[in-house]
């Protein structure tokens, strides 16, 4: 199961839509709290509210505890949690948008079991290379690396994907 977590920001006049992805054990509160966690100790708390001020999910039972996702283990308030109406995809559509770019490498139906946190990251490193019309014929690693900084985007091992190298096909993880 791949739980993902989409970063789209709105700053002054440019739009980022980042994507991060996380290859969890299994669909539960644990792992996805786990991720938040992860994220939130990497990041710092600073860095943590810039980036996710407001998460946005649907009502699955892995988000039903939004008081572990929204405060650290020590109770400071990291983000809030709002979730989405149910059969309402056109709530976060760039995140359904962002489920196009995966499906187009693993589709639909396909078990995650042969893949790795390593094959994840390649996956998300691809997408967020993925040059895009709607962001002005850049991509979400440009969009994003003078407003994350280079620290950030190696905490989050971000890498730009040469446009001529990117690929959204089964192919790239064979």
């Amino acid at each position: 199961l791949v739980y993902h977590i989409l970063l789209y920001l709105s700053i002054r006049r440019f739009e980022i839509s980042i994507m991060l992805i996380f290859l969890l054990d299994n669909c539960s509160q644990a792992c996805v709290e786990e991720v938040f966690d992860f994220l939130w100790n990497a990041l710092g708390g600073t860095i943590f509210h810039r980036l996710f001020p407001v998460i946005l999910t649907d009502n699955g039972g892995e988000f039903k505890n939004p008081y572990a996702l929204e405060n650290s283990e020590y109770g400071i308030m990291r983000t809030k949690i709002f979730y989405c109406d149910p059969m309402a995809s056109y709530q976060k559509p760039h995140i359904e948008r962002n489920h196009e770019y995966i499906r187009q490498v693993i589709p639909k139906g396909k078990s995650f079991d042969s893949f790795t946190q390593n094959d994840i990251t390649k996956l998300t490193n691809h997408i967020n290379s993925f040059i895009r019309e709607s962001l002005n014929m850049n991509c979400p690693y440009d969009m994003a690396k003078d407003f994350l900084g280079s620290k950030t985007i190696r905490l989050l091992d971000l890498r730009k994907i040469k446009p001529d190298d990117v690929t959204l096909r089964p192919s790239l993880l064979r």
